[in-house]
This record gives structure tokens, C-alpha cells and sequence, in this order.
């Protein structure tokens, strides 16, 4: 038995954020049901895929297949009221409701918090905000990039002499989905102990927050407003990236004791300044540590680097790019990497982040086509075959056939 089996998830989310978030209580045994656009479906299907890359992946780019496995599919047109009965017929008998749509649209639909508890007061019922429910914001669209900006993130990310850049990956969206698999499953946990359901929300705006934390306390206490440093971090020297002979490498030596392993490690003779030995001292040294140390690890490739700092158990990881780092043997040593087929093509992705040695995660049901389940979801539901036929007749499914 998986930790959440037998609580079902009606999923409204579309894209990255939502969709990680579900499908990780899917991998951990909830039946979770995407409820999707007629014809159209999750934009994420198409995102970055050529039509070429599509065909080869079976229909979906590489994005939906990361965060839509352990899913099943139904296909609801919310701009009928046929379609937004069936999506109150789901939500009165659904454990968890997760949306991300703007400020208002779910309780224009008469699917909000309030309105689906009336029917389901046990319900846990999350969204997804931009900038939060409230606010001179809250009515603003948003997405990872926006908040990257609006949070600061992109003000200390880049070379100092050189304008903002993105974070590379999603790290808001990602971030912030997991923030809300937290507080789904301490919602659900109280509500084992009390019978009670409540409202659950997070946003990008505070999954941003929480990201840039003590970078806002240091500014509320001292005023400062740290600068981009590239690789470099503010808080120790060294830390940031340093080249070898085939590479680049990362080196953290925070403290006086790993700095003396690192000194010992490489050249005491060039390393081992006096001015070098204390924490503040290096700080103040920055430059003239850095050039000594980077001088230092030219002469050495990255694998000698790793073996030497890492036998004294100095921080130290190559700079990888992202072929070696999905193939390097240790993301599978600790379970890192799902593999299953979808039609008949394997699809190799990312595991759930949590490791549970009672209840493992699993893989039971590919990426789904859209609408795949509709009228299987609805028959699991209760809602008998003279009625789906009426939905459909009346447009709920869209003017798509649904299996």
C-alpha cells in the first residue's frame, strides 16, 4: 500500500507548477484526475517540441511527459454549464482539489472553496496563485520568469557586469510545487485527526520569498542589496566556480578547518598565507584569494580536483552540463530516474523527490492522452451511462469523442 492510496485528486492545473504537484501524489499512490480543455488541453502538451520531436514523442513534448505520469485524463469544457456540473459532480467526492487559475474564475464556475465544501466539507482545496489572493497584484498573470524579476532573483543572478539573467530552470514553479504537496499533506493529515477539510494556497510570490529569504533579512536589517557575483557567494571565500585544466569546479571551503584541508590539498606553498587563514580575513581578500586559488586549480583537470578535495572532504562538484549530469550514476544510485513506456516508446523522467522506505513511489499509469478517461473517471464517480451520454450531447466533453 502507497501512502496516499485511496485519496483521489481532481487536478485543474495546468503547466509546471500544479502539474509537479500532482503528479507527485500521484507517484505516492493518489488517483489523480486532470481534468483538461477539450481539444486543446494542457498548453504544456506542445511546449518547446517541435512538430518532429512531437511525433517521436508520441504526441506531447518532453515537458508534459516530466509532470503528467500517474494521471488520468477527462476532458471538460468549463464554458458550458454541462461541463461545469460534471466538475461539481467530481469535486463533492474528490479528497483533494488543486487548481491554478486566477483570482475568482473557480468561483465563477461554481467550483470555489466555499461553494464545493457545502457538498464536501472534507474537502482539501489548493490553489495556485501568481501573486496571492490579495494584494494591488493579485489579479495579475504571472509565470517563473515574472517572478524571478518582481522577487529580486534575477537582480543577484549573472556576472556583475552584465545585465540580469534568468535562472535556467523553473526554479519558482518547481519550488513553489513543492511547498504545496507540504501543505496538501498536512491538510490531509488534520484531517484524519479532526474530520475537518480546509483551504490550502501558496504563490510564486512567496515560493520567491522563501527562495530569497536571507537575502530579504539581510536587507531589512542592514539595508543592504547584494549584487551579482557570477558563481561567487557573498556569505564565504571561496565559494564559486574555479577552472581546471578540462572544466570549471566548484569549491566551498566556508570555515577555517575546511579552508586548512583545501590549503593542504592542493599547495600549502601558495595557499597557506596567513592573510588567507581566517574567514573574515578572506572576505576582505576576496580578489586576491581567488586569484591565488584559481591560478592553483588551472594545473590540475577536474578529476584530479574531485579526488584530492574530496578525500580531505572539501565541498567541491565539477560544472557539469545537463547530458552529464542526467547520466552521471549517482542521480540512479539513489533512485533519482523513472523509466516506463508510453505506446510502446520508453519515456525516461525524473523520480519523485521523496524517498519513503514503507510506502515507495511507483509509476502505474503513463502521461495521458487528453480526455483518455472521461467517461472511465465518470463511471468511477457514479455517474451512470444515460448521463454521460447527456453531457456529451449537451457539450461537456467539448466536440471531441471521449473514451
Amino acid at each position: 500500500m502507497q501512502a496516499l492510496e485511496g485519496i483521489r485528486v481532481l487536478d485543474f492545473s495546468r503547466v509546471f507548477a500544479g502539474p509537479d504537484s500532482t503528479q507527485i501524489l500521484g507517484d505516492h499512490g493518489a488517483d489523480v484526475i486532470k481534468i483538461e480543455e477539450p481539444e486543446r488541453g494542457d498548453d504544456a502538451r506542445y511546449f518547446g517540441a517541435t512538430r518532429d520531436e512531437l511525433k517521436s514523442q508520441g504526441g506531447v513534448s518532453s515537458s508534459f511527459l516530466a509532470f503528467n505520469r500517474n494521471k488520468r485524463s477527462v476532458a471538460l469544457d468549463l464554458g458550458c454549464e454541462a461541463g461545469r456540473e460534471v466538475a461539481r459532480r467530481l469535486a463533492a467526492q474528490a479528497d483533494v482539489v488543486l487548481n491554478n487559475f486566477r483570482p475568482g474564475a473557480m468561483a465563477k464556475w461554481g467550483l470555489g472553496y466555499e461553494q464545493v465544501k457545502i457538498a464536501n466539507p472534507r474537502v482539501v482545496y489548493a490553489t495556485f496563485f501568481a501573486y496571492g489572493p490579495t494584494g494591488p497584484l493579485a489579479h495579475f498573470g504571472a509565470n517563473d520568469l515574472a517572478l524571478q524579476a518582481h522577487s529580486g532573483l534575477m537582480s543577484i543572478t549573472g556576472d556583475g557586469d552584465r545585465p540580469p539573467v534568468r535562472c535556467g530552470t523553473a526554479a519558482i514553479d518547481l519550488h513553489a510545487s513543492l511547498g504545496l504537496v507540504s501543505a496538501i499533506t498536512m491538510a490531509l493529515f488534520h484531517r484524519e485527526r479532526t474530520g475537518e477539510g480546509q483551504e490550502v494556497n501558496t504563490s510564486l510570490l512567496l515560493s520567491s520569498a522563501h527562495l530569497m529569504n536571507y537575502f530579504y533579512t539581510d536587507y531589512w536589517i542592514t539595508g543592504n542589496l547584494h549584487a551579482r557575483m557570477g558563481t561567487a557567494n557573498h556569505l564565504s571565500v571561496p565559494n564559486q566556480a574555479f577552472p581546471a585544466s578540462d572544466g570549471m569546479v566548484i569549491i566551498i571551503a566556508p570555515n577555517d578547518e575546511m579552508w586548512a584541508r583545501c590549503v593542504q590539498a592542493l599547495d600549502p606553498a601558495m595557499l597557506g598565507k596567513p592573510e588567507f587563514a581566517r574567514a573574515s580575513d578572506r572576505l576582505t581578500r576576496r580578489v586576491e584569494v581567488v586569484a591565488t586559488l584559481s591560478a592553483v586549480t588551472a594545473r590540475f583537470t577536474c578529476k584530479e580536483l574531485l579526488a584530492r578535495l574530496g578525500a580531505v572532504k572539501v565541498n567541491v562538484s565539477k560544472v557539469q552540463d545537463i547530458g552529464e549530469a542526467a547520466d552521471h550514476e549517482q542521480l540512479e544510485a539513489v533512485g533519482g530516474i523513472v523509466t516506463y513506456e508510453r505506446h510502446g516508446r520508453p519515456v525516461k523522467a525524473v523520480a519523485s523527490p521523496f524517498k519513503m522506505s514503507g510506502t515507495p513511489a511507483s509509476v502505474r499509469r503513463p502521461a495521458p492522452e487528453l480526455g483518455e478517461h472521461t467517461v472511465e473517471v465518470l463511471t468511477d464517480f457514479g455517474v451512470g451511462a444515460d448521463e454521460i451520454e447527456a453531457f456529451r450531447q449537451s457539450g461537456a466533453f467539448g466536440t471531441a469523442p471521449s473514451s
